[in-house]
């Protein structure tokens, strides 16, 4: 049976996308063709992605009337654009290549993307991706930085045993081997406070074919490990300059348990206070991609039920959060506690990972709201005894036993 649907085509009159490259970009504009109303008129044009380029892109816009510019999230190449353009006036949007793939078997130029992008994107059929505002991103851009270690092996599994190589039983163990000490006994018996229950392990870890040139190379290590620690100093400290007109946010959310106060920077730096950008907590988590995927065709259910791939810093903090608290006796620490033991550790950290940030979403929506643990025994304060009863008496009875049940004296 049909019915009508109340869907209503609107076509963006003037609308600009963008095929973003490191060195060039090509912009293709689309508008409405005055002298013939149902035609529609393009011009695309490639420009350098140098600042200067870009202004006078941005006038040639402006001069067109466009009023919302696309374009994907190429690498970072994206970034000149975009913030120019914003810093123009124009409505920008960022939004995810997968979205704007294009038909398959057709050839692929960065002319033809643009105009793809372009058709796509004045006929409405495209959603963009979440951008926080600039005190947000500055906050991300701290938050996010990195430094690789670099960590030379000569067969020396120093990092098997010890926890941190960069610790004092760590430093003290490689500046002896700097030094040219090879005895793997010496070198265990270096080890202090609880390391010192693994002296046997250490001694099998230093057995190796460690040289002169790994000690040479061993040497800049400490220096640099320094020198990242200073620069880690300096970024707290940034951060904590950055966050400072979001401390009552930080503070709520370093309530909720395995959220400290670098994770509550990390949360705030990727999804921002502002939570009108998502209506409901499920939106929230849908966007995080910690909410299983619904894949159906045909009335049958396809696939595993994957989140797949969201903000990877994101989840990188929440999971971390969660193998936090799964050791607290809490109700997060309980619940993922009872998930473990049914479904695995994989899926309890999304599980749990989803009630953390539903938790957040209701904190930032709410200035006045406050954490509330319900307690480890909270799931035991709700089971229901009868129900409870009857389960043992039937795994009792699958086992072969006649069960009768009498209350103790």
């Amino acid at each position: 049976m049909l019915a009508q649907t109340h869907d209503t085509e609107e076509i963006i009159e003037r609308v600009a996308a963008l095929d973003v490259g490191k060195a060039t970009l090509v912009c293709c504009a689309r508008v409405p063709d005055d002298k013939k109303p149902s035609r529609r008129l393009q011009e695309i044009q490639t420009y350098t992605t140098m600042t200067r380029s870009l202004l006078s892109m941005a006038d040639r816009l402006r001069c067109l009337g466009v009023t919302r510019v696309v374009m994907e999230a190429t690498s970072d190449y994206w970034k000149p654009a975009f913030y120019l353009l914003e810093a123009e006036g124009f409505e920008v949007w960022l939004v995810n290549a997968r979205d704007v793939k294009h038909l398959p078997g057709q050839p692929k130029t960065d002319k033809l993307d643009a105009v793809w992008l372009a058709k796509v994107a004045e006929r409405q059929m495209l959603r963009p991706s979440f951008m926080p505002p600039p005190a947000i991103r500055l906050l991300r851009d701290l938050t996010r930085y990195r430094v690789e270690k670099l960590l030379e092996d000569a067969q020396i599994k120093l990092s098997v045993v010890a926890p941190d190589i960069f610790g004092v039983s760590g430093r003290a163990m490689m500046a002896a081997l700097i030094r040219g000490e090879r005895s793997s006994k010496t070198l265990a018996q270096l080890a202090r406070s609880s390391l010192r229950g693994k002296i046997p392990a250490l001694e099998e870890a230093f057995i190796g074919r460690f040289s002169d040139h790994h000690a040479f190379l061993l040497a800049t290590m400490p220096a640099r490990v320094d020198a990242i620690n200073v620069d880690i100093a300096a970024l707290d400290q940034k951060i904590t300059q950055q966050i400072a007109p979001f401390t009552a946010a930080v503070e709520r959310l370093d309530e909720i348990p395995g959220i400290g106060l670098t994770a509550a920077h990390a949360i705030i730096a990727e999804i921002g206070l502002n939570m009108s950008r998502f209506p409901t907590a499920a939106h929230l988590t849908s966007w995080a991609k910690f909410a299983p995927g619904v894949k159906e065709s045909a009335g049958k259910r396809k696939g595993k039920n994957a989140t797949g791939h969201g903000n990877r810093y994101l989840a990188r903090t929440l999971g971390e959060a969660v193998v936090v608290v799964g050791r607290t006796d809490t109700f997060l620490g309980e619940r993922y506690r009872r998930i473990v033991r049914r479904k695995g550790k994989k899926r309890a950290v999304v599980a749990v990972g989803r009630s953390i940030l539903v938790i957040i979403w209701h904190l930032l929506s709410d200035p006045e709201a406050r954490f509330i643990d319900l307690g480890a025994g909270f799931y035991a304060r709700r089971t229901n005894p009868d129900r409870k009863k009857r389960n043992h008496v039937r795994e009792l009875e699958a086992l072969g036993y006649h069960v009768t049940l009498e209350p103790a004296a």
